[in-house]
């Protein structure tokens, strides 16, 4: 009788060290079959793919890259968890797969004897083969297997060599033997395992998770990990009793001259060193490869940071570039939606919701996507190829000044174009707290959506004065200095988290530069258009929604018959005409009524409800509707304004004309019932540092809720950045108009 596929399925852990080609084997493997999320409770990223044999169906899960399966975070314990089957939302593995690196076998099996302690059929994935080849170090695939006791497939998996090979061995999963190798540490300190093992469960200590006594597992690690995390999460409501045995274990082991830990290192690099002496071949003096001779230039602090200035100047050149158009073709083919849906429904509130609200917050969202796509498309390039952990070397020292390290720069380099690749790309940072910090810092950089309140405000009121024969604009340099704040600020909030909320020393940062070798183009584009798709997923849902809200405070309440009446008195005041002049003729009745209804619409209302807090920073009512409106993306915040001030809400930054037009409505503004005006150098200063420190970015905080798991750590940097970002906009104008006479 035939089983069926959920009866036939069996579930496969793919567990190695970083820069192994685990990624590499298991997108080879799985292809598009595959599904990504977040383990609950923890920022692990949760990867699960399939693969269709001939026999079953293999569901493959995906887990971080590890040296040791000790862990010291909740997030490093989901490994462990996940391979003793104690997590309710993971399937407990039926077998795993151990990928190692060939060129560096005796390193990579001491992770290899911890997985041969899990009683589970174990396969080798002897990965990087033409990278061992390179560097003449033999292996003899058949007399490793025979010393581990396990399958040894060799594979080449970034060229899916092996790969045929490997899956007829998973495909028959259940003739594999499990647990074949023997211990690698001695007697004494097994005996004193089963021992302790004995005496918490004769205490009743039990596994919570899974409703009987501790593995023989997690109970070694008891014992290995003085004072950890793993003691405090297994006995941290345990009884005394508990601890003492605990205690007494490590003693016995001290007075034989065993201590802890250092008998892990030391039992399991011998035993390597046995399994691997008649295996592996190693040439005498290891040559100088390709990799050594690049290296020499790459991660030369003088000639390895000037490159690196470069590529990253082409990286970012390139999203400039090459994004523009096709998200002028995305633009276009919503402005053609929004005109297709117009020219077949009657005005009132469903063509505003489907035009304004629906389109609107749809092509708010896709309209990035093409600065995600060529960003991680280069991302990924340069992390496949092997470039990217020596960036992250080079720039080590200068983060390691505000407490982070060199794996930080790369994400908050990233969210310069936009923070939400940049928040996804902190993914790479196995330190927690280092990881926090660098997302909450993050949103600060000045992403591409701040450019069109930058670019019209410095147009409309920064003086285009020149110094150094013309060569230095005053403009160009207050653009620079809003990109300069929001560095100098990440630096000091992240300073400030290190000591503080994330307190901790900055870790070492030991990291193994990977060899160069050709990116496969199957991985870089797949990684790019998975990163494309969370993207649209994760963040275009929760925006899109919060765009249908702010239409709805922006649509109601609705009094047709009251804004019309009220628009045809304003056109016949000579003064509203006059400044009307430059806006066509058959657009400012339109205009006029859409900025008449913003002023009775909920928002409005807010907006003249929070003029109080906002008139130290030089804001009106209308300033302050469009910051309210402009939450769920900071570009909003011109097109708000082009309805207030009746210049309609399409207005292009990048038109010339619309500059001209909105910065001479912004210039002509007066308080209400004064003639004083509203906008001055001070005030548009104050709007510039306001929204460069601000979170109005509703995807940034959405993507920022997927990366922790958890709405505490959005709000946070809605409070924290918010707050900033009144208190930076408060300083500059009223330090400002000291200067206005």
């Amino acid at each position: 009788m035939s089983l069926s596929i959920e009866q036939a399925t069996r579930t496969i852990a793919l567990v190695g060290n970083p820069n192994t080609g685990k990624s590499t084997l298991f997108n080879a493997l799985c292809g598009v079959r595959q599904r990504v999320g977040n383990y609950p409770g923890v920022t692990v990223e949760k990867k699960v793919g399939h693969v269709r044999g001939k026999h079953r169906t293999l569901e493959l899960i995906d887990l971080p890259g590890t040296y040791s399966l000790a862990p010291h975070s909740p997030d490093e314990m989901v490994t462990v968890d996940v391979l003793l089957g104690r997590r309710t939302d993971a399937a407990s593995p039926d077998a795993v797969l151990a990928i190692v690196d060939a060129a560096n076998l005796e390193r990579n099996l001491y992770l290899v004897s911890q997985l041969l302690e899990l009683d589970k059929p174990v396969v080798v994935a002897l990965n990087m083969m033409d990278v061992a080849r390179e560097r003449e170090v033999e292996v003899d695939v058949s007399r490793l297997a025979d010393q581990l006791g396990v399958p040894v497939i060799p594979l080449e998996a970034h060229r899916k060599v092996g790969l045929a090979e490997l899956r007829a061995v998973l495909d028959d999963i259940e003739s594999l033997p499990s647990r074949t190798a023997s211990s690698p540490f001695p007697a004494l300190f097994q005996e004193t395992v089963a021992e302790l093992n004995v005496a918490l469960s004769a205490n009743g200590e039990a596994d919570a998770k899974i409703g009987r006594e501790l593995p023989r597992f997690l109970v070694e690690r008891l014992l290995l990990d003085t004072g950890g995390y793993l003691e405090g999460h297994l006995l941290a409501d345990a009884d005394p009793q508990h601890r003492a045995s605990l205690v007494a274990a490590r003693d016995t082991l001290a007075n034989a001259g065993m201590p802890v830990p250092g008998i892990e290192a030391v039992s399991r690099y011998r035993w390597a060193g046995e399994v691997t002496r008649d295996a592996v071949r190693q040439p005498r003096a290891r040559a100088a490869t390709l990799t050594d001779r690049i290296d020499q230039v790459l991660t030369h602090w003088v000639a390895g940071t000037l490159i690196f200035v470069l590529l990253m100047l082409v990286v970012f050149t390139s999203i400039f570039t090459f994004a523009p158009v096709p998200m002028g073709w995305i633009e276009s083919l919503f402005e053609l939606a929004g005109d297709f849906v117009s020219a077949r429904l009657a005005d009132g509130a469903l063509k505003s919701l489907l035009v304004d609200g629906v389109l609107a917050g749809l092509g708010g969202v896709v309209v990035f996507l093409p600065q995600i796509l060529v960003l991680f498309f280069f991302i990924a390039l340069l992390e496949d190829c092997g470039y990217m952990a020596r960036a992250a070397y080079l720039m080590d020292k200068l983060m390691s000044r505000v407490g982070l390290s060199g794996k930080s720069f790369i994400p908050l380099l990233s969210s310069f174009a936009c923070a939400v690749p940049g928040i996804m790309a902190a993914r790479v940072i196995e330190n927690p707290r280092d990881r926090m910090v660098t997302i909450l810092v993050a949103p600060l950089m000045s992403c591409s959506a701040r450019l069109p309140v930058y670019i019209i405000l410095v147009s409309a009121f920064i003086p285009a004065t020149t110094y150094l024969g013309g060569l230095l604009s005053l403009q160009v340099l207050v653009f620079f200095a809003m990109y300069l704040l929001g560095i100098v600020v990440a630096a000091a909030v992240a300073w400030l988290l290190k000591k503080t909320l994330f307190r901790g020393e900055t870790p070492p940062f030991v990291m193994e530069l990977p060899s160069y070798k050709w990116p496969s183009p199957g991985t870089v584009v797949f990684r790019m258009l998975d990163r494309g798709w969370a993207f649209l997923r994760r963040a275009g849902t929760i925006i899109f929604a919060v765009a249908i809200v702010v239409w709805a405070l922006l649509y109601f309440p609705r009094n047709e018959a009251e804004v019309k009446a009220e628009a045809a008195r304003q056109l016949a005041d000579p003064a509203v005409a006059a400044l009307l002049a430059d806006v066509p003729e058959e657009e400012r009745l339109e205009n006029l009524e859409k900025s008449l209804h913003q002023r009775q619409s909920l928002l409005g209302r807010a907006g003249q409800a929070i003029e109080p807090v906002v008139r130290p920073l030089g804001w009106d009512w209308r300033i302050g509707s469009a910051a309210i409106a402009s939450f769920p993306a900071r570009e909003v915040v011109m097109g708000v304004l082009g309805v207030i001030y009746r210049l309609g809400e399409d207005i292009d930054v990048g038109e010339e004309e619309d500059q001209t037009r909105l910065g001479a409505q912004l210039k002509a503004a007066t308080w209400d019932g004064t003639a004083r005006p509203v906008y001055n150098v001070p005030v548009a200063l104050s709007l510039m540092v306001f929204f460069a420190l601000c979170a109005q970015c509703a995807a940034t905080l959405a993507v920022l809720k997927r990366e922790t798991n958890s709405w505490r750590w959005p709000i946070f940097a809605f409070v924290y950045m918010t707050a900033l970002a009144y208190v930076g906009a408060l300083i500059t104008y009223q330090v400002g108009m000291l200067f206005v006479a």
